[in-house]
C-alpha cells in the first residue's frame, strides 16, 4: 500500500526570515516536499549558503539578503523570487522581531514601537500585495485536480489572540495578521488564492533560549503549556507546510493553533 505524502514537486515556494529557527525548518521541508524554495535572511549570511547547499544548491534553492521593515522591501523580495525561479506559488511569512527586553506601555519608545511594526506589519502588506499580483498571472482559474492558484500562511502567535504583558507592540502585530488573514481569506479565496495563519507558541528557538534557560521563567512556561513542553521547530513548520499543498485545498482564513493548548488555559 503507498503511503501518503505532502507533495509541491514543480512548485516555487518564498520563505521570509529563513535562515534560521521556524524558518529554516520551514525551508528544509519545503525542499523536502518537492519544491523550490527561495528565502529571505538580513545578517546569518552563512547560516543561509549553508542552508542552501543542505538543500540541493542555487538550481533548487536560493538565499536572499534583504532587510524587511517596509512595503517596498517586500515587493523587492517577491520580484527576487520571481526572477529566480520564475513564478510563485507559496509565501510564508515568517520574519518577524520580539524585542526580548520587557517594555511597560508607558516607557515603552516610539522608535521600539513603529519600528516593531515596520518589521512585523508594513513589510507584510508589500509582500502579500506582489505575491498576489504574480500568483494571478499564473494561468486560469484551478480545477480541484490542480489545486488552488497560490497559498499564503502567515505566521502570527499566541500574543496575537491574548496579548503579552510588557510586549504590546510584538502583540498588535501578531493580532493584525490574524485579521489580515481573515480579510484576505475572504478577498482571495473566490480568485483561488489560499489564505492561512500558523499560530505557535513557545519554540525552541536560538530568540528563545535565553528566556526558556531561565531557571524561574522556564519552568513557568513550561508549566503552562498542557503538553509540558516547549516546540521544535519542525512541529511548527510541518503544519506551514501542510496548509501550502493540495491536502489543504478546502481550507481558507484558518487560525492553526501549534501551541500544546497553551492559548486555552492562558
Amino acid at each position: 500500500m503507498a503511503g501518503v505524502s505532502l507533495v509541491m514537486d514543480g512548485k516555487v515556494a518564498l520563505v521570509t526570515g529563513g535562515s534560521r529557527g521556524i524558518g529554516a525548518e520551514t525551508v528544509r521541508l519545503f525542499s523536502a516536499a518537492g519544491a523550490r524554495v527561495v528565502f529571505s535572511y538580513r545578517q546569518a549570511k552563512e547560516l543561509a549558503l549553508t542552508l542552501m547547499d543542505e538543500c540541493g544548491g542555487p538550481s533548487r534553492c536560493v538565499p536572499i539578503e534583504q532587510d524587511l521593515s517596509s512595503p517596498a522591501d517586500g515587493r523587492a523580495l517577491v520580484g527576487a523570487a520571481i526572477k529566480a525561479f520564475g513564478r510563485l506559488d507559496a509565501l510564508v511569512v515568517n520574519h518577524g522581531v520580539w524585542p526580548s527586553e520587557d517594555a511597560p506601555i508607558e516607557i515603552m519608545t516610539e522608535e521600539q514601537w513603529r519600528s516593531t511594526i515596520a518589521i512585523n506589519l508594513d513589510s507584510v502588506f508589500g509582500l502579500v500585495q506582489s505575491a498576489v499580483v504574480q500568483m494571478q498571472l499564473q494561468g486560469p482559474p484551478p480545477t480541484a485536480e490542480d489545486g488552488p492558484k497560490g497559498h499564503i500562511v502567515l505566521i502570527s502567535s499566541t500574543a496575537g489572540q491574548r496579548g503579552e504583558a510588557l510586549h504590546a507592540d510584538y502583540a498588535v502585530t501578531k493580532g493584525a495578521l490574524i485579521s489580515l488573514t481573515k480579510s484576505l481569506s475572504s478577498e482571495l479565496a473566490p480568485r483561488g488564492i489560499l489564505v492561512n495563519c500558523v499560530a505557535p507558541g513557545w519554540v525552541a528557538t536560538d530568540m528563545s533560549a535565553g528566556t526558556l534557560g531561565d531557571p524561574v521563567l522556564g519552568a513557568r512556561i513550561r508549566g503552562g503549556i498542557p503538553v509540558g513542553r516547549v516546540a521544535s521547530t519542525k512541529e511548527i513548520a510541518g503544519p506551514v507546510l501542510f496548509l501550502c499543498t493540495p491536502m489543504a485545498g478546502f481550507i481558507s482564513g484558518e487560525v492553526l493553533n501549534v501551541n500544546g493548548g497553551a492559548v486555552l488555559v492562558g
